[in-house]
């Protein structure tokens, strides 16, 4: 008990309020009602935190209006312990210093660009905290819940950090912290797991497309299919839940796919599975990885 009083009496004031059990929730104004500004707003009133918001066009005033949203004034932005910036990565650095006169003094700008590093606020800033909170979630309406999903946090100061993990917390998001000088990595491993695999089942529906299945029909028999190799993963991992001809070593079933596809869907398709085969390591016999190899080479 001594070493653990003696590691918090070296903390920050700041860090000590905010990690107390009983201390008041920081007041929060999200700057961009979009989805994810939208998101975050309305979760964060649901957990009971105090929460305004500026959006950044009449429609968006609207639609905050609408969801009983408060609309952030001069005093809000003043004594607001978090200003979120859920605005366009193009726009965070311009929104930043338009919004830097009207912040308290210790106001913390927190962006939530995944692949931005905390200098894309702009010059000017380096003496204010400043942190990223990117939620690991597909939001596509500011409906969407937030709950039982990841946030990448980062901040310039750590005594900003107790306040990013509590609002993840408070959202029911678990926190994960990303070294600055990876962010562009991590964000592309993010791309590649949510935006491109709408793009990939977008692939599969032309691929249906060619054995003359329509659209509709299509969507509504590979999204299921879809959840279902997730939750493969989901239980059993990786290795375990891939499924397949890839998994099952079936060269001739991978020819003629090859065969039965026009060029883009064919090279999309070698690429895929040349990453299945990685994901297999030693599991097959030897012959049946080399043939795939060649085949997919």
């Amino acid at each position: 008990m001594r070493r653990r009083a003696k590691v918090e009496a070296k903390k920050p004031k700041a860090a000590r309020w905010q990690t107390r059990a009983n201390a008041p929730k920081p007041s929060v104004v999200v700057v961009g009602f979009g989805r994810i500004g939208g998101a975050l707003a309305l979760r964060l009133k649901a957990a009971g935190w105090p929460v305004a918001v500026l959006p950044r066009s009449a429609d968006s005033v609207r639609k905050a209006a609408k969801l009983g949203l408060k609309l952030a004034d001069h005093e809000d932005l003043k004594r607001a312990a978090v200003c979120i910036l859920a605005v366009p990565d193009a726009a965070v650095s311009l929104v930043a210093q338009g919004l830097i006169d009207d912040l308290g003094k210790e106001t913390a700008l927190v962006h939530c660009a995944g692949a931005l590093d905390l200098d894309s606020f702009g010059p000017g800033l380096v003496k204010r905290l400043r942190g990223s909170f990117h939620p690991l979630v597909a939001v596509s309406d500011a409906r969407d819940g937030l709950a039982d999903h990841s946030v990448a946090v980062a901040a310039s100061d750590r005594a900003l950090m107790p306040v990013l993990w509590r609002m993840a917390l408070a959202l029911r998001m678990r926190p994960i912290e990303v070294p600055e000088g990876r962010r562009a990595a991590y964000h592309a491993g993010a791309v590649l797991t949510a935006g491109l695999v709408v793009a990939l089942v977008d692939a599969g529906v032309a691929a249906l497309a060619e054995a003359g299945v329509e659209r509709a029909a299509a969507i509504n028999a590979l999204l299921p299919l879809a959840r279902s190799a997730i939750d493969g993963v989901d239980k059993r991992g990786l290795e375990k839940g891939l499924t397949g001809p890839i998994a099952r070593g079936d060269v001739s079933v991978v020819r003629a796919h090859l065969e039965a596809l026009p060029p883009p869907l064919a090279s999309l398709y070698k690429l895929l599975s040349a990453r299945a085969l990685t994901l297999m390591g030693d599991s097959l016999p030897t012959e049946t990885k080399l043939a795939l190899q060649r085949l997919l080479g």
